[in-house]
C-alpha cells in the first residue's frame, strides 16, 4: 500500500476517534460561550469529517487530478461513467433491498439505530446533512473503494477484495446485525469502482443515495414507521406458525 493511503488511513481513524475529545471539549467551549449545548454533536461532526475531507483530498490531490484528468481525455468514456453513476443509484438501492428481505428472512430486526441516530442528529440540526449525505460517503468511498478494496483487487480477485473490503465497511458502521445489509451496498461501490475505473462514480451513487434515503425518511417518517410496524406484525403472526 501507498505511503499516502497510510496516512489517509490514520487521518481517517484520528478523525473517527476524535470525538473522545473534541465532544467534551466543545461541550465545554459551548457552556462558556452560553450556546445551546444539544448541538455540540452536529457541530463536531461537521467540523470533523470536513477537516478530515479537506486534509485526505489534499494528500490524493495528484491521484484525483491524473483520474479526473484521465476521465476527460477519455470522451465517451465521461459519457459511459455518467450513465453507470445514474445506474449505480438504482442498483444501490436495489442490493440494499434485496440485503434488507434476506436479514428480515434471517429475523434480524428491522431498522437501523446508526440510521436513527443520524436522522435524529439531522432534525436538531439540518446542516448536519452534509456529514451523513455528502461528505461522508465521499470519506467511505475513498477509505473503503478506493484505498482498501483498490489495494486488496491488485493482489487478489474481485469477489475476495470485495467481500474483505465489504465487511470491513460493514463493521466500521458499528452494527454487525446487519453485516449483510451494508456488506451489499459494498460489493455494490465496487463493482461501480471496477467497473468504470473512476472512484467518482461509486462517490456520485453514495451520495444520491444516501441523500434520497434521507429525504424519504424525512418526508414520509410516518409511513415509513406505519410500514415497519405492519411488516413486524405479519412477521411475528409468520413465526408463530413456524
Amino acid at each position: 500500500m501507498k505511503r499516502e493511503y497510510w496516512i489517509v488511513l490514520i487521518v481517517y481513524i484520528g478523525m473517527q476517534l476524535s470525538s473522545l475529545l473534541g465532544i467534551p471539549g466543545t461541550t465545554f467551549l459551548f457552556g462558556y460561550l452560553g450556546m445551546d449545548q444539544t448541538l455540540v454533536v452536529p457541530y463536531w461532526l461537521i467540523f470533523s469529517f470536513s477537516i478530515a475531507l479537506v486534509i485526505i483530498l489534499f494528500i490524493l490531490r495528484r491521484e484525483m487530478q491524473s483520474e479526473k484528468t484521465r476521465l476527460n481525455e477519455r470522451g465517451s468514456g465521461f459519457a459511459g461513467s455518467a450513465v453507470w453513476a445514474v445506474f449505480g443509484v438504482f442498483l444501490a438501492l436495489f442490493a440494499q433491498a434485496t440485503a434488507a428481505n434476506i436479514e428480515r428472512f434471517l429475523g434480524v430486526e428491522m431498522g437501523s439505530e446508526n440510521t436513527q441516530q443520524i436522522m435524529g442528529i439531522i432534525e436538531s440540526f439540518p446542516l448536519a446533512i452534509l456529514v451523513s449525505s455528502i461528505i461522508g460517503p465521499i470519506l467511505e468511498e475513498i477509505i473503503f473503494r478506493k484505498i482498501i478494496f483498490g489495494s486488496l483487487h491488485k493482489r487478489f480477485n474481485f469477489f475476495i477484495s470485495a467481500l474483505i473490503s465489504s465487511v470491513i465497511f460493514a463493521l466500521a458502521h458499528m452494527e454487525p446485525q446487519h453485516v449483510i445489509l451494508y456488506s451489499a451496498m459494498g460489493f455494490t461501490f465496487a463493482f461501480l469502482y471496477v467497473k468504470t475505473k473512476h472512484i467518482l462514480v461509486p462517490i456520485f451513487a453514495h451520495v444520491a443515495m444516501n441523500t434520497l434515503v434521507v429525504v424519504m425518511q424525512t418526508v414520509y417518517k410516518d409511513e415509513i414507521e406505519k410500514l415497519m410496524r405492519e411488516a413486524e406484525a405479519i412477521q411475528n403472526f409468520i413465526g408463530g406458525f413456524l
